[in-house]
């Protein structure tokens, strides 16, 4: 530690610090706080370093063999300067003082900052209490708990001969496992210190059928946070009769007609439409580019008034759950729809800096080669006042999508997304199944068009691509309908 609150720069080359490499702890302390005391001398208004440890191991059977393992570690990490409201990122795998110190450097460097004098004093930042969210909850003792390589391999060989037993006209079966383990310290020169590890897993199938010509390829996974035992506790036989199920009522479904429908939407990964098509929309990032369609719409109604809707990072073992964000701030609860009014906006350090919206915890990245920025976490559409059956009970005619596929969003909302199973809605009831409807629409008009929603709310794990990585998310909503939508088909 160091014995004196101030240290000459030139001093800087022959310090001595006994961080532990191992994991990072209270060691940390003293040099960090000496690297940002020389950040904020030479005229940084804040500077922050994130620190990253990974363990990373993947798994795939294909039909009756693993045909893929893949593990991955790293270790590195990324200092981010700001100057007004401007900033810059650096990352390094070098996470020795002098590594550390490089990298600050260059960034200082890039925003035309000048390393104060060698007779200059460098104040050292006075750095909170470690908040060690992993000490806290016991993390420490996650990743030794985890699956095995080889129960890996056994637990997705044997989902993949359940497959074959519960589906007919099998093509071809894929099971797929990751899981992904990461240690992270965040410290800023306005005081934050923090620590966590997080624990994210997922594990799910792939089943193509063929019967002539008709095909049926169909995809489902769960997802979990925090749970070593996740993946010895999956039920791969209830998965796999759920999946076999679906591509058999698929293999032979009727093509939709295309056409303008009310349809009804499941919960669950429903809720993706929602992440895409309106969450991104409310990320700080995109009030910076201005792509948003509702930049100066806060306190004003953007969605129909039954639609409220939550992003927060709390929800137990959901898949975008965590303790801190990756700028050191605790999970919160987000309000950003409430009765069709928007209420807020999800902002992270950058973002607030830039746009005036209060920071919402919400300071995402992939790992230490991105700066954070606003992302979404745990996504979704609040339950309403209707049942299920209140819902189909108002179709005449329509489509019920039961469960969606890939699509694209455009810059400002413009979304279109496949559906992988689907169903004609008919005088209030399920008649028979569909294949190849696309939902095509737009943001700011879909939202108000949501005019029921139900009591059943589910949530998904899902994956988020965007200016800092992919990361891990959760999107969800309960059943709703939706009064009209494009749908494309044949």
């Amino acid at each position: 530690m160091l014995t004196n609150s101030l240290i000459i720069s030139q001093q800087l080359p022959t310090l001595q610090y006994s961080a532990t490499t191992e994991r990072f702890d209270e060691t940390w302390e003293a040099p960090l706080s000496t690297l940002l005391g020389l950040g904020r001398a030479a005229g940084a208004d804040l500077v922050e370093f994130f620190l990253e440890r990974t363990n990373y191991i993947s798994c795939l059977a294909e039909d009756d063999a693993i045909t893929s393992i893949t593990p991955r570690m790293s270790t590195g990490a990324g200092v981010r300067v700001f100057l007004g409201q401007a900033d810059c990122y650096v990352c390094t795998n070098d996470i020795s003082f002098a590594g550390l110190k490089n990298a600050l450097e260059k960034a200082l460097g890039i925003m035309g900052l000048q390393l104060p004098a060698p007779s200059a004093f460098i104040p050292e930042i006075n750095l909170e209490l470690l908040r060690d969210y992993a000490t806290k909850r016991g993390k420490d003792a996650w990743l030794p708990l985890c699956s095995t390589i080889s129960e890996m391999g056994e637990v997705l060989l044997e989902g993949n001969t359940q497959l074959q037993k519960q589906a007919s006209h099998v093509q071809s079966r894929r099971a797929t496992y990751f899981r992904d383990w990461q240690e992270v310290m965040v410290a800023a020169s306005d005081g934050t210190f923090a620590r966590d590890i997080r624990l994210t897993q997922s594990v799910g199938f792939n089943l193509l059928c063929a019967d002539g010509a008709n095909r049926a390829s169909i995809g489902e996974r769960a997802g979990n946070t925090s749970d070593p035992n996740f993946l010895k506790t999956w039920d791969y036989t209830d998965a796999a009769a759920h999946i076999a199920e679906t591509a058999g009522k698929m293999l032979y479904a009727d093509y939709v007609e295309s056409g303008t429908y009310p349809i009804i939407m499941a919960n669950h990964f429903g809720g993706v439409i929602f992440h895409e098509a309106c969450g991104h929309l409310l990320e700080t990032t995109q009030i910076e580019r201005q792509t948003t369609p509702f930049i100066d719409k806060k306190g004003q109604k953007i969605a129909h008034e039954s639609l409220t809707a939550w992003d927060e990072g709390r929800t137990d073992n959901a898949f975008g759950t965590i303790d801190m964000d990756d700028e050191g701030m605790p999970a919160q609860r987000t309000l950003l729809i409430e009765k069709g009014i928007l209420k807020n906006f999800l902002a992270d350090r950058a973002g607030s800096m830039r746009t005036g919206h209060p920071r919402t915890g919400s300071g995402r990245r992939q790992n230490f080669t991105f700066a954070a920025a606003s992302r979404m976490r745990n996504t979704y559409i609040a339950p309403g006042e209707y049942s299920v059956d209140d819902l189909f009970a108002s179709v005449d005619k329509g489509i019920y999508c039961k469960k969606m596929g890939g699509g694209s969003v455009g810059a400002t909302g413009q979304f279109n997304f496949g559906v992988d199973e689907a169903y004609l809605i008919e005088n209030g009831k399920i008649t028979k199944p569909l294949k190849g409807a696309i939902l095509i629409g737009e943001a700011k008009e879909i939202m108000n068009k949501i005019s029921m929603c139900s009591q059943d709310l589910a949530l998904a794990p899902g994956f988020c691509g965007s200016v800092s990585g992919s990361i891990y998310t959760t999107v969800g909503q309960p059943h709703i309908k939706v009064d009209s939508i494009t749908v494309g088909g044949r």
